[in-house]
């Protein structure tokens, strides 16, 4: 038996590594501070302090159900300042629900203070008022990390002002997060990447091209590119439902109808981290004309007659003189 049967019939497991696409690792010394803004980014919004706290609301409003507390109902958000304010009164006494609302509400509120008394005409049990206090303390104590946490990758992305401003430019990507999440993942410097094929091939926006034996497989993406791929989609989303960017939208209503939202929004994700892979790399804004002068077909376009002949023959037409 060899080495290597001995080593994988123990339990080891080998990975190996392909060097086609990027020579080497992007973690490289002088983007130490990206790596880290990385780790933190990817604790932002769609992560995990977002995700606790949207937890932490559904349990709040679980409690105030359980406890006939129909706050929902009349006011747009449970934690909003009205409704807190309500709330916090509620936990002072919650045996007393005939307390004054007129202090406690704001604004269009003040109009509906008879639906506002009759969504609190419920009983708090002790055991709920006691989880009702951990979970505003908890959601609180979220908000404030997660403050922490952007003024900290602000902070660190303060060196990369030039190329986020470049980013912000292109359609999809207004918000400070969104430009950083993105330089976090694929860095500043293009030249690791010899193409945008590359980049995109990378961030797993590529079709696969399984086929054997003249068949056709799959063309599924592949699962690389797990932080900025639905990054990349988000922006692309919110890119096609707005007329603002029509050389990105045209062209996912014409893929969207012959194969489906899906594969055409990676196929806009693509299109954006290409025109993103430019702009970095030229220190460009983005020009949404380039994409409108590619789509015309050149104006002193000429042929010869054989080229016109043998044209017509692939399209089917039979050719014959003009005398005859």
């Amino acid at each position: 038996m060899s080495v290597w049967n001995l080593l994988v019939n123990t339990g080891f497991r080998f990975i190996t590594f392909s060097k086609r696409i990027v020579r080497s690792s992007l973690l490289i010394p002088n983007m130490l501070r990206l790596s880290v803004e990385r780790k933190l980014t990817r604790k932002m919004p769609n992560g995990l302090l977002t995700c606790f706290k949207s937890s932490e609301k559904n349990r709040l409003q679980n409690c105030l159900t359980v406890s006939n507390i129909q706050l929902g109902n009349v006011v747009s958000d449970t934690f909003g300042k009205s409704a807190q304010a309500i709330l916090d009164k509620l936990l002072e006494n919650p045996e007393d629900t005939s307390f004054d609302l007129d202090p406690l509400v704001f604004k269009s509120l003040k109009k509906k203070l008879p639906e506002l008394r009759d969504a609190i005409d419920g009983y708090i049990t002790p055991e709920q008022a006691g989880k009702l206090r951990i979970i505003k303390a908890h959601y609180e104590n979220l908000e404030s990390r997660k403050a922490e946490l952007e003024e900290l990758i602000l902070t660190l992305a303060t060196p990369y002002q030039q190329e986020l401003a470049i980013l912000q430019t292109a359609p999809g990507i207004s918000s400070d997060f969104t430009a950083i999440g993105i330089i976090s993942e694929i860095g500043t410097n293009m030249e690791a990447f010899p193409s945008a094929k590359h980049l995109c091939s990378w961030a797993g926006l590529t079709p696969t091209n399984n086929e054997s034996a003249g068949k056709k497989k799959s063309v599924r993406v592949s699962k690389t590119g797990c932080y900025i791929k639905p990054l990349l989609v988000q922006c692309a989303n919110a890119v096609v439902k707005s007329s603002k960017h029509p050389e990105m939208r045209n062209r996912y209503l014409r893929l969207k109808k012959r194969r489906g939202h899906k594969k055409a929004i990676i196929a806009i994700a693509r299109m954006l981290l290409t025109s993103l892979y430019h702009m970095l790399k030229n220190g460009e804004n983005y020009n949404a004309e380039l994409y409108r002068k590619s789509d015309l077909p050149p104006v002193d376009r000429e042929i010869t007659v054989e080229q016109a002949i043998l044209i017509a023959k692939n399209q089917g037409y039979k050719i014959k003189s003009a005398t005859a």
